[in-house]
């Protein structure tokens, strides 16, 4: 009886440890992004969502490893197939899971690519998409640190071009940040990023606190 108590123990505590392919997958390609290996971690991504096809998650990574690569981007061709791709397999991804408003903040974060490259060309027709986007996310997931600080920054940003006051954004930041230390998900690979980039801005506001 005791030899098949600890049996029992064994084989659970293997079902414990034990990793399915998507998760090897998933976590292999965290380790090609953080090392900069962007279209690497990118391509990998892309295959995980080709396996796991009713799964919102590796098509939101393959948009969004795509969409921070263009961040300061300045040869055009690249930065469009970028956006291009991003854009394609965050529709999917959007389709596989509506009014997500993690997603919401990904087609906002598109946008802002565009706008960073060229606000001449983009900024009066994407700006006013952005606004929207990150009004509807608020009103799904108020409480979503992410979606607090990046509407906080998307505001800011507004503030700062017509020269107006930044204070209340600041404020929303710091809400975010408090939210960041509870916010949680039991899905596996849900987004979490965000936090140090809150405390970045926050300590960017100084006086406006």
């Amino acid at each position: 009886m005791k030899n098949t108590v600890l049996i029992l123990v064994a084989i659970f505590s293997l079902g414990l440890y034990a990793q399915s392919d998507y998760e090897k997958g998933m976590q292999k390609a965290f380790q090609l992004w953080e090392a900069e290996k962007t279209v690497y971690a990118s391509n990998l991504f892309e295959r995980i969502a080709a396996a796991e096809d009713d799964n919102w998650l590796p098509y939101y990574y393959v948009a969004q490893v795509n969409t921070f690569a263009s961040f300061g981007e300045k040869d055009g061709k690249t930065l469009s197939n970028q956006l291009e791709k991003a854009k394609m397999f965050l529709d999917i991804a959007k389709r596989l899971s509506p009014n997500n408003p993690e997603l919401l903040i990904q087609e906002a974060m598109i946008n802002t690519a565009w706008i960073a490259f060229d606000g001449a060309t983009y900024g009066m027709t994407l700006s006013p998409k952005n606004a929207k986007l990150y009004t509807k996310a608020l009103q799904l997931a108020p409480d979503n640190p992410r979606v607090i600080l990046s509407k906080a920054e998307w505001d800011m940003g507004s503030a700062r071009y017509f020269g107006k006051d930044i204070s209340p954004y600041c404020k929303d930041v710091k809400r975010a940040l408090e939210l960041f230390a509870t916010f949680k998900s039991d899905i596996a690979f849900y987004p979490s990023w965000g936090k140090e980039r809150a405390e970045e801005v926050l300590a960017s506001c100084g006086d406006n606190e």
